[in-house]
């Protein structure tokens, strides 16, 4: 292929992708070049001038994803645009497929990503596409298992495994429930080589995914039968509004401690705050407190969600 011919398929390329907005797994599809050849060929053009990325800063508002930013000092924030009524599965899709894109894009070679468990994380990971583009990642779950409490799909062990085949890296296995009987058997886990070699893992997360619990959800199945009514009313009792992990916090983000917590193993949220990306993935009307509170603790340093629930967020605080 001489170099006339080379420069008319960068400008193919280049045109399926910005103007006809088509993924590159669809590029790749059309073009019979490997998606992560794609992936290099729109970064030359980019280097060598051939596609400019201009930004527009001539406008008369901030945008929702700006303000979010700016509110809560965020690295980033993913607001995703939905018709409104859409059901909770077609929400959940939605904010996943975004927090994989996300994922596409920051997770560099010898990443240590860490997954909480859900149904938002669940997506996050069926969205993800196979790519042979990273090496050495490893995927390791950041709290203890429900302990036959939950649907296998949204199992952490699940997730990070998952998104392991995924990114064509190793997974960590955590078997230990997230919930002892009795703070003895928490010390006597802790204390295990087992135990202290996830907890190695877990100094070495870079990138952190979790979904955010919130007490405004009591009503749902899974989140409800995680805790439990008894604890449920600890948390009502002690001014919880959400967790990350099975941390809970206020609606300022300071830490709250119940019984409960002595019982748990689970990272510890300031750990959290030392990761190049901590991403949080939520949305409902019944999560904003909790999001808030997840924000105001600076537990994440960006957001993905639907555009519904940042309006709230920005209502609620504003």
């Amino acid at each position: 292929m001489d170099q006339i011919e080379k420069k008319k398929l960068l400008i193919h390329i280049a045109q399926m992708y910005y103007n006809q907005n088509m993924t590159q797994n669809q590029i790749a599809k059309e073009t019979g070049i490997n998606r992560s050849s794609i992936s290099r060929l729109l970064k030359k053009m980019r280097d060598e001038g051939l596609v400019k990325i201009i930004i527009n800063y001539d406008v008369d508002d901030e945008t929702i994803e700006q303000k979010l930013n700016n509110r809560f000092g965020l690295t980033d924030s993913i607001v995703v645009s939905l018709p409104a009524n859409q059901s909770t599965e077609v929400k959940l899709a939605a904010i996943g497929q975004a927090c994989a894109k996300l994922l596409d894009r920051a997770v560099k070679d010898n990443d240590v990503i860490g997954f909480s468990w859900g149904s938002s994380l669940a997506s996050t990971v069926d969205a993800l596409e196979p790519t042979f583009s990273r090496e050495n990642i490893f995927c390791v779950p950041m709290v203890g298992g429900p302990s036959g409490k939950l649907d296998s799909q949204y199992h952490v062990n699940t997730i990070s495994y998952e998104a392991a085949q995924k990114f064509r890296g190793r997974s960590l296995m955590i078997d230990v429930p997230a919930i002892v009987e009795k703070p003895s058997m928490k010390r006597d886990i802790l204390g295990t080589q087992y135990f202290k070699e996830i907890a190695k893992m877990w100094d070495q997360i870079t990138v952190a995914v979790f979904g955010v619990g919130s007490l405004g959800i009591t009503g749902n199945s899974t989140w409800q039968a995680f805790y439990g009514d008894s604890i449920i009313e600890q948390l009502k009792a002690a001014c919880a509004v959400g967790d990350i992990c099975s941390r809970f916090f206020n609606t300022e983000g300071k830490s709250v401690h119940i019984p409960l917590s002595d019982r748990t193993i689970t990272i510890p949220l300031e750990k959290l705050k030392k990761t190049r990306y901590s991403i949080g993935v939520a949305e409902s009307r019944e999560k904003v407190p909790g999001i808030i509170g997840a924000l105001k603790g600076g537990y994440m340093n960006v957001l993905v969600t639907t555009d519904e629930t940042a309006k709230m967020i920005l209502e609620e605080t504003g």
